[in-house]
C-alpha cells in the first residue's frame, strides 16, 4: 500500500493549478470536465471525449498538449484508414539493401485520435498494444513509444452515420470518458465575441514540462489509500457486478483505474490521501463507458448514478 506523503507540499501542485487556470480560459464554462481530463492524464490514463461535433473536443486536446509541453499529433480517423497509417510501415531501401521502419503518427507524446469511431474495427484495434504496453510491434520488432504517452480520442454519437461502435476491449483501454456538452449562454456569448478558441489553444505556453508531468504522475501514484477507502471501491465494483441492467460489471482493471483517477483528483485538491468524495467525483467518468446496458449495449450513466446513490460510504 502507498504511504502518506510527508514534508512540505509538492512544488508541482501550484503548476497543476496554473495549468487548470490556463485551460479554463480556453475551454469556457467547463471547469469540471477540464479537471477530469487533467486528472486522467495525471493518473497515466487515456481519455475518450464523447460528444456531438463542434463543442470543443479537439480544442481541449490541443490545449492540454500545449499546457503540458507535450509533442502533439492529430490523426483523422476515417473508414479507409489502415493500421499502417497509424503505426508506421517498413519500406525497402534499395541503397541500404534493407527494410527501414517509418514511424507513424502514434510515435508522439499526445496523440489525438479524432473521431475514432469512424474507423473500422481493424484500425481501432491497432491502438490496443500502443495504449496498453506503450509500444508498437511491427515486423517482429517491438518499438517503444515516447514517454509520457497518451491517447485522447474523440467519438461522435453512435446514432450518427458512418460510425463503428468501439468494442469492449477498446473502451476498457480508456481510463475515463468525458462529455463536454453545449456551453452555457454566458460562455457561448464570450466564445462568439472572441471568434472561437482554436487558435488560442495552439498558442498556449507550456506550464508543465514532460519531465515535470512524469514527476507529478509519480506523486499521484504515491497518494495514500486507506483500507476503508479500498473497501468502498470494492463495494462499488461488487455492486456493479450484481446489477441486473448491465452486461458485465466493473473489472479488476477498472477498479485499479478508479483508484488511480481518485488519487489524481485528491492530488489536484492538494491532499496526500484519498477521500470517498474523490472516488465519487471520478466514478461516473471511469465507470459509465464500461457499464453497457444489457438490452441496449450502450453505456449506462443511469447505472453509475444509481451505484453512487445506493452504495454506502464507509
Amino acid at each position: 500500500m502507498s504511504t502518506v506523503q510527508s514534508g512540505p507540499p509538492s512544488a508541482l501542485m501550484p503548476l497543476a493549478a496554473a495549468t487548470l487556470t490556463q485551460l479554463d480560459k480556453v475551454i469556457l464554462g467547463k471547469s469540471g470536465q477540464v479537471r477530469l481530463s487533467l486528472a486522467c492524464l495525471l493518473a497515466g490514463g487515456h481519455l475518450l471525449l464523447e460528444d456531438v461535433p463542434g463543442v470543443g473536443k479537439t480544442t481541449l486536446a490541443q490545449a492540454l498538449a500545449a499546457s503540458l509541453g507535450l509533442r502533439f499529433a492529430r490523426l483523422q480517423f476515417t473508414s479507409d484508414l489502415l493500421p499502417a497509417d497509424l503505426l508506421g510501415v517498413s519500406i525497402y531501401e534499395p541503397a541500404e539493401r534493407e527494410f527501414r521502419f517509418h514511424e507513424g503518427p502514434v510515435f508522439t507524446q499526445l496523440l489525438l485520435a479524432d473521431e475514432i469511431n469512424r474507423a473500422t474495427p481493424k484500425t481501432q484495434s491497432a491502438l490496443l498494444e500502443a495504449m496498453e504496453e506503450r509500444q508498437v510491434s511491427e515486423g517482429g520488432v517491438s518499438r517503444a513509444l515516447p514517454s509520457p504517452f497518451f491517447v485522447i480520442a474523440t467519438q461522435n454519437p453512435a446514432s450518427q452515420l458512418g460510425t463503428f461502435a468501439l468494442p469492449e476491449s477498446q473502451l476498457d483501454r480508456f481510463l475515463m470518458t468525458v462529455s463536454l456538452g453545449y456551453p452555457d449562454p454566458r460562455a457561448e456569448r464570450e466564445l462568439l465575441l472572441a471568434g472561437g478558441r482554436r487558435d488560442a489553444a495552439r498558442e498556449l505556453a507550456a506550464v508543465l514540462s514532460p519531465q515535470a508531468l512524469i514527476g507529478a504522475q509519480q506523486e499521484v501514484a504515491a497518494v495514500h489509500v486507506s483500507g476503508a477507502l479500498a473497501d468502498y471501491v470494492l463495494a462499488l465494483v461488487s455492486a456493479s457486478r450484481l446489477h441486473s441492467d448491465v452486461q458485465a460489471g466493473l473489472s479488476p482493471r477498472a477498479a485499479l483505474g478508479l483508484l488511480s483517477a481518485a488519487r489524481a483528483w485528491a492530488w489536484l485538491s492538494g491532499r496526500a490521501h484519498v477521500l470517498p468524495e474523490d472516488v465519487r467525483a471520478v466514478f461516473s467518468s471511469v465507470a459509465t463507458h464500461r457499464l453497457l446496458g444489457r438490452n441496449t449495449g450502450a453505456p449506462s450513466p443511469a447505472v453509475a448514478a444509481q451505484l453512487l446513490a445506493t452504495v454506502a460510504i464507509p
